[in-house]
């Protein structure tokens, strides 16, 4: 059993689920490390968030716990995917006002990635596919992800990790499933979320390391001419933790001391999630 929908062991949804016909729902991924998500409650956190703005009904959160830990309890390592939809409505795009939401508990094998992605870092490029601007959906982890269907499927190469993305303004907002970081002389810098992108469970977590570690952030916009100008850029999200980049498109970055040093911090509080 790798799937319970509605706490039942199934793989299929009705047709008017309006996850299905709209992309009306939300969802997280979580690591699963021995047995438990350790980033669980920053994951129900953001959940319960994106309810109250999208106005959806958020389940209770020990039946969601209990149903995963029914999937996850046994794995060492593994990926776990909620889903919550608005459930079943009639056509339109008007919603029930009485929503019977349809949670999905899904579990995965952990993703094959390199371990020198971790170690060497990874090569990424500019993806032609920009995202939209829409602050009431900004930083939400939403159903509706074509703007990154297209964008990872822009290129085949095997070497390139991931593809960066822009908003119509020419802000570099974030991988196609990653956060995106980068550092200028010992200062972090980070992209500004409020009009686009998704708040990562990562992000969150790594800005509060580096505040408590004393390091300078700062959220904002960041341009093209401003990555290309770092002296480190680094991607992050809840399943690779911390991939340091050592090239864009052309350029060579080095691997540095902030990098380092916040893999390390990361990998001391939930060893495995980047390995």
């Amino acid at each position: 059993m790798s799937i319970l929908i509605n706490g039942q062991a199934a793989d299929s949804i009705s047709v008017r689920d309006r996850g299905f016909q709209y992309g009306d729902g939300l969802f997280e991924t979580m690591a699963v490390i021995e047995g438990t998500c350790p980033f669980w409650e920053r994951h129900m956190q953001r959940l319960q968030k994106g309810c109250q703005r999208l106005q959806l009904p958020f389940p209770d959160i020990a039946l969601l716990q209990a149903e995963a830990q029914t999937l996850i309890q046994h794995e060492t390592r593994a990926v776990l995917k909620l889903i919550l939809s608005r459930g079943e409505g009639g056509r339109g795009y008007r919603y029930p006002e009485a929503a019977q939401p349809t949670r999905i508990v899904m579990r995965h094998p952990w993703p094959d990635y390199p371990q020198r992605n971790g170690q060497a870092g990874v090569q990424v490029r500019f993806c032609n596919t920009t995202l939209a601007r829409q602050p009431r959906l900004a930083g939400l982890k939403h159903l509706n992800r074509l703007e990154q269907v297209l964008a990872r499927n822009e290129w085949q190469d095997a070497e390139i990790a991931e593809g960066l993305m822009l908003d119509e303004q020419g802000n570099v907002i974030e991988g196609t499933m990653s956060n995106m970081f980068m550092v200028k002389n010992k200062r972090l810098y980070t992209a500004d979320l409020s009009n686009c992108g998704v708040a990562g469970i990562m992000r969150g977590y790594i800005l509060e390391r580096a505040c408590n570690a004393g390091m300078a952030t700062h959220i904002g916009d960041i341009t093209k001419k401003q990555l290309g100008e770092a002296d480190e850029i680094f991607l992050s999200n809840s399943l690779i933790g911390l991939w340091p980049v050592n090239r864009l498109e052309g350029q060579i970055f080095t691997v540095g001391e902030i990098s380092r040093r916040l893999q390390a911090l990361i990998n001391r509080d939930y060893p495995l999630i980047h390995v």
